[in-house]
């Protein structure tokens, strides 16, 4: 196959796209990336050379970005996998705006060569989607979409556009929707890895509020094994939930990596909540698990701890990235 992916200078593309070209060796990839604060190109420093991968630098709401990119691939396009996206709710608070040009208009511009192509089209989308939960339930992919934040109100709007290109043009469409991601590569604003590294720096680990909010969290590379199975095996049309059945409250995250590191709890430190918090996110993953056979390899007891050892080995990775976002 030849795929065009979106953002894979980012985390979860970062991840996506080492672990497709390590297990399917028959297939190719282009990747298009904005290069913005969030995407590091060192990432995939490793595939240059790689005949059976491809960069070009672009914006995924530019037609000749997109085009310049699937011109990379020799062949035939096979399909489109679409990460990019301004992710931290945050940023998405202080800038709304930047938020719905890159994932609204950026995925209508791939929508529209997608369907030019005739090729399938998966949108890697959140649970955030959803809104937020009390203390029982689950997401299930018949929840209704009910976003509290701009980040959140985008990606729904996105999910929309891609809904509307299967019902409208008969596209072949895939969305997936995650639950929080964490390990290798994810940039240093998320809580797990400014917590570890602020811990290595002889910093606290800022918790918002009474740090009750609780996430269900899903080892990246769990993630990526599913988007792969919804890829190959996905129904045209489907939303499948990737969760990793793993909740947990912020506080006791902060507990937990404070005792991984060897040190105390006066190194967490409570700070202002986020406008709009939500207070709880848990993912029904049963439909991707019954119908493509997918199950989570990693439990926090495993993944936590090597996302730790990751950072500390990896301190000349996230040292700049950290720098860097203090001074933007």
């Amino acid at each position: 196959m030849n795929i065009l992916v979106t953002g894979c200078c980012g985390f979860i593309g970062t991840n996506f796209v080492k672990l497709v070209l390590k297990k399917k060796p028959d297939w190719n990839v282009a990747n298009i990336d904005a290069l913005t604060y969030a995407g590091n190109i060192e990432n995939l420093k490793e595939l240059e050379g790689n005949k059976r991968y491809a960069f070009f630098k672009g914006d995924v709401a530019n037609e000749m970005d997109i085009c310049g990119a699937g011109d990379l691939l020799t062949g035939k396009l096979d399909a489109i996998v679409h990460f990019a996206a301004e992710s931290h709710v945050d940023n998405s608070i202080k800038n709304p705006g930047v938020f719905i040009r890159t994932n609204v208009e950026g995925t209508l511009k791939l929508l529209k060569y997608a369907k030019e192509k005739n090729v399938r089209f998966l949108q890697v989308s959140t649970d955030e989607v959803y809104g937020a939960l009390g203390a029982t339930g689950s997401f299930t992919e018949d929840t209704p979409l009910a976003p509290n934040s701009p980040y959140s109100a985008s990606k729904a709007g996105a999910d929309f556009l891609v809904r509307a290109w299967h019902e409208t043009y008969k596209l072949d469409t895939i969305i997936t929707r995650c639950s929080n991601n964490y390990g290798p590569y994810q940039f240093p604003e998320k809580l797990i890895p400014l917590a570890v590294t602020n811990l290595m720096q002889g910093k606290k680990i800022p918790v918002y509020g009474k740090g009750l909010n609780i996430r269900d969290w899903l080892h990246v590379e769990d993630h990526c094994r599913g988007i792969l199975l919804a890829l190959e095996k996905g129904e045209a049309g489907r939303v499948y939930n990737i969760g990793g059945n793993n909740e947990w409250k912020n506080i006791d995250i902060a507990r937990e990596l404070v005792k991984i590191m060897g040190l105390g709890e006066e190194r967490i430190e409570f700070v202002t909540d986020r406008l709009g918090h939500d207070f709880r996110y848990a993912i029904d993953a049963t439909r991707i698990r019954k119908e493509l056979s997918w199950e989570p390899k990693y439990t926090f007891s495993t993944g936590l701890p090597e996302t730790v050892k990751w950072y500390k080995e990896n301190e000349t990775w996230w040292k700049p990235l950290k720098d860097r976002l203090q001074t933007k």
